[in-house]
């Protein structure tokens, strides 16, 4: 018998990438699961399985109405809900704030922030009737860059660090009915996309790139996958081994924290960029 036996869950952004390896893990510690995703796609793959414990509902995390149907989706096929899982999420691509028109911040943030915070806040909204009758939980996907900088540009990570206070207030509110935990994975293989305010939607996560330098630059040598970071989810979710925890965040990053860093710096070439003489000093 698995950890989550007959738990129900609800992931958003469960279709591709890390929140697929969620999916594949829960069914494999024996939970029942609803996606909610926006791509057609990974939402008829997830059809296409036709397994009964697997529910796809179409929507975005930004819109309560969507969450909502979601979580209705649970009640209706399964009967309750007993974990939800807030994964959906945009990356920034490191975009610098020097590099960013003026005319774009605002759309920028806006669009990050209510993906990456709003899509929470909504999912807990949504939830908290059906997880407050379960005694169920939520848990949070953050970053490496909800603690440090270079994980994200200054977008991504300010969402990453509200995560971070989000976890601890709605543990707070929710407290002793709901737990409120989060994973903050490291560098990941994954399909990631950008805010099409910015012109990144169409841009592809660098995998390579990561891939050939994870040996390097984190301690445990590899670059894992989402199958490896998983099993901090179902930790969270399950009911014999979470007694302890809320408002924790498990910063899961291969070793990244414990890592030596080369670089102390980020704007050396500010003054070139800004078309900026300085002056010598002595």
């Amino acid at each position: 018998m698995g950890s989550l036996e007959n738990q129900v869950a609800l992931i958003t952004g469960g279709a591709s990438g890390l929140g697929l390896a969620i999916v594949e893990r829960f069914l494999e510690e024996g939970a029942k699961v609803v996606v909610l995703d926006k791509s057609e796609v990974g939402l008829g793959a997830l059809e296409e399985r036709r397994d009964p414990r697997v529910v796809g509902v179409a929507g975005d995390v930004r819109s309560m109405t969507d969450n909502l149907q979601a979580v209705e989706a649970c009640v209706e096929h399964f009967g309750r809900l007993d974990c939800a899982i807030g994964n959906a999420g945009i990356w920034d691509f490191n975009a610098a704030i020097v590099d960013l028109a003026q005319d774009l911040l605002a759309p920028g943030f806006d669009e990050v922030f209510q993906t990456n915070v709003l899509g929470y806040l909504n999912l807990a909204k949504a939830a908290l009737p059906a997880l407050v009758e379960s005694k169920g939980s939520i848990t949070y996907t953050l970053s490496n860059a909800a603690f440090h900088p270079a994980g994200g540009g200054a977008l991504y990570t300010a969402s990453k660090h509200a995560v971070v206070g989000l976890v601890k207030q709605l543990a707070y509110e929710f407290a002793p009915n709901v737990r409120v935990n989060g994973v903050a994975p490291g560098a990941i293989p994954t399909n990631l996309r950008g805010p099409k305010s910015l012109g990144l939607h169409d841009a592809e996560f660098p995998v390579a790139m990561f891939r050939e330098v994870a040996p390097g630059l984190l301690p445990v040598g590899c670059l894992p996958g989402g199958e490896d970071y998983a099993g901090a989810y179902v930790l969270f979710a399950s009911r014999r081994d979470h007694v302890p925890s809320t408002g924790t965040v498990l910063n899961h990053d291969g070793g990244f924290s414990a890592a030596g860093l080369d670089r102390c710096r980020a704007g050396d070439d500010l003054p070139e960029k800004l078309g900026i003489k300085q002056e010598l000093q002595s």
